[in-house]
């Protein structure tokens, strides 16, 4: 059975009633947290397509473009991305769901806000009410303001990130504890990291922009310095 499938029988037990509670609480172990988590990264990011007031043809590719999907399973993944978007749960309720999913722990939240991040800038332009609505849900995600801020800089599309603002720190903090945050930053991106965390095989595309993005923060200061 696909994983769009089984996430397909998830919400379509949402669709008849079921709590999400209930539905999170059968997915809270691995390796059925990948179907949570992706769950939680289509809802959230079927919800904030709409956050700028049209959901436009980018938005949905890059939906396809954060999961990578087999040509067998496109109709049961749009199934699924209908799906979320007809759910009457709010999108607060789907972060507080995956906020008790994952635990304290926030490398799992930073997974799923790169999924939003870059469904919200699919377009090209960066909506303030794209911009509330991911500042609301790493709120709830109690995601460090540093954290978000940093992956705000490499994704909005504004200006050439500040590589000190990607790897999370401060300027003029010395070299040698910059390469050991560029080096974590590195760990925790590797797929198998991920996968670990409950990301699916399917989104480990994800890894790709940021594993360049923190490289090439980590060069620009490594070279100036």
């Amino acid at each position: 059975m696909s994983i769009w499938t089984r996430i397909s029988e998830a919400l379509s037990a949402l669709a008849k009633g079921e709590s999400l509670s209930t539905v999170f609480e059968r997915l809270s172990t691995p390796p059925e947290r990948s179907i949570a988590f992706t769950i939680a990264v289509i809802a959230l990011g079927a919800k904030m397509a709409k956050a700028d007031g049209l959901v436009t043809r980018d938005e949905v590719t890059a939906f396809r473009e954060v999961f990578q999907i087999a040509q067998e399973d496109e109709a049961q993944a749009a199934r699924v991305f209908n799906l979320a978007r007809q759910d009457v749960a709010g999108f607060e309720e789907y972060a507080y769901r995956i906020r008790g999913l994952f635990g304290p722990s926030n490398h799992g939240f930073c997974d799923l806000m790169e999924g939003l991040f870059h469904i919200a800038v699919a377009d090209g332009t960066y909506h303030p009410n794209e911009d509330a609505f991911l500042a609301r849900v790493a709120e709830i995600l109690d995601m460090p303001d540093l954290e978000f801020q940093a992956m705000r800089a490499r994704y909005v599309p504004d200006a050439e990130p500040d590589p000190y603002s990607v790897l999370g720190v401060e300027p003029g903090t010395p070299l040698a504890d910059i390469r050991k945050v560029w080096r974590r930053l590195v760990r925790e991106t590797h797929p198998d990291s991920m996968i670990a965390r409950g990301v699916p095989i399917e989104a480990i595309k994800l890894a790709e922009k940021r594993m360049i993005d923190i490289n090439h923060a980590w060069d620009q200061i490594n070279e100036a310095a």
